[in-house]
């Protein structure tokens, strides 16, 4: 709602659609939008333990929110996107390292970005399909991880720019591979991380 008001100031006439991604009743009232100019699949869940301290259930919650929920709403939304429009799934660094208590999700975001890469193949030249992964960001869904702490602290130790990634650094680099300047940017996975994934 905050972010309604905000693009209503601006002049825009925002449309909320409230429930779980993952849900059929959102993939229909969401395809009933329109024609969009840009898809960005930003939702993000799952369960932070180590793999052997998890179930079934939890991979299928998992993998449901963050991988599969991409393909169910570009089935949705693709067939009437114009040309030039963009699709854009957001993942994190956890999708090709291996990062403490993070195997599902990681597992998730892996897949997330693989599909990135088929849709891009598939969709192109009408759409562009890319995704942008993230270092470690801080937001409230740190305060999921045991060693919140530890991530803070050795994320700002081992990042040669300086400091941690913020949320506007992150919405930056999707808004590019939303806009005509990334118009031959095809299937990639921006890295935002200030650097932290060079170091070995």
């Amino acid at each position: 709602e905050e972010t309604a008001a905000e693009l209503e100031a601006a002049g825009a006439e925002p449309v909320l659609v409230r429930g779980n991604v993952t849900s059929s009743r959102v993939f229909d009232e969401v395809a009933a939008l329109g024609p969009l100019d840009a898809l960005v699949h930003n939702a993000a869940t799952g369960v932070i333990r180590a793999a052997l301290e998890t179930e079934d259930k939890h991979w299928d919650w998992t993998l449901n929110a963050n991988a599969r929920a991409l393909l169910t709403l570009t089935r949705a939304c693709a067939p009437q996107m114009p040309e030039g429009s963009s699709i854009v799934g957001v993942s994190s660094l956890g999708s090709i390292r291996v990062l403490e208590n993070y195997t599902l999700v990681g597992v998730s975001k892996a897949a997330l970005e693989a599909l990135v890469r088929y849709l891009a193949v598939e969709l192109a030249p009408r759409i562009r399909v890319n995704a942008v992964s993230a270092g470690v960001v801080e937001t409230g869904a740190l305060e999921h991880f045991p060693n919140r702490e530890e991530m803070i602290s050795s994320g700002l130790a081992r990042t040669p720019v300086g400091r941690l990634v913020q949320p506007a650094d992150v919405a930056d680099a999707v808004c590019f591979l939303c806009s005509p300047a990334a118009a031959m940017v095809c299937g990639h996975t921006l890295i935002v991380d200030g650097g932290f994934s060079l170091l070995a």
